[in-house]
């Protein structure tokens, strides 16, 4: 009974916390249909799923939750409370994640692992993909792969790729793209009132050459 009522009051600051960061919701009933709640949700079942070892359900609820939301979460990855993904378009957690509280997640992040040439060299079981701490916000398009940590009150910029652990409260920015200035324009050719431009005087040339 204990653990039911758990989950629904996870379930409920699941739902509070989309509401108070998602402005364009109008209430509650709205942020029902929220993809990313949507997504959460589906993976806090296929998550307790994975851990009761009927990982084939696990698996037939997360592959729904693909399928419906773009969101793809292991079941085996840990989220923690009041975790929020906006808009969730190609969000992919994998399998040894681990996410904080009140940790926000932005389209098309990817909390990964760098290959399975790397993955087969580390022992059986070992963690393969991020822990991200509380309070994290990973920006869009941001990508973590690895085992790395990302501390605690961290931002993620978007575009930027973290493959190094980050220390608490750090800003990690992708490389700024180089703003060059529109080319000058050629002077433009002027001619004294009343002359003709070159072109035109070559034209009135050959005009009375041919008309000998």
């Amino acid at each position: 009974m204990s653990v039911r009522r758990g989950l629904l009051t996870t379930l409920r600051e699941d739902l509070g916390v989309v509401v108070e960061r998602d402005p364009s919701l109008g209430g509650r009933w709205e942020a029902l249909g929220h993809t990313g709640l949507s997504a959460l949700w589906a993976h806090r079942v296929a998550h307790r799923l994975h851990r009761g070892r009927t990982r084939w359900a696990a698996r037939l609820v997360a592959r729904v939750a693909r399928r419906r939301t773009g969101v793809e979460i292991h079941p085996g990855a840990r989220l923690g409370r009041r975790v929020f993904i906006d808009h969730g378009a190609s969000v992919v957690i994998g399998q040894t994640a681990v996410v904080g509280d009140d940790v926000t997640i932005y389209q098309q992040v990817t909390l990964g692992a760098v290959g399975w040439w790397a993955d087969n060299a580390r022992p059986p079981g070992a963690r393969r993909h991020p822990v991200v701490g509380d309070r994290v916000v990973l920006g869009a398009n941001a990508t973590v792969l690895g085992p790395v940590t990302v501390g605690d009150d961290c931002l993620i910029g978007a575009m930027a790729t973290v493959t190094d652990d980050v220390p608490p409260g750090a800003r990690v920015y992708a490389a700024r793209s180089t703003v060059r200035p529109a080319p000058t324009p050629a002077p433009a050719v002027t001619h004294p009132p009343g002359a003709a431009p070159p072109a035109l005087d070559a034209v009135r040339l050959l005009a009375s050459a041919g008309s000998w």
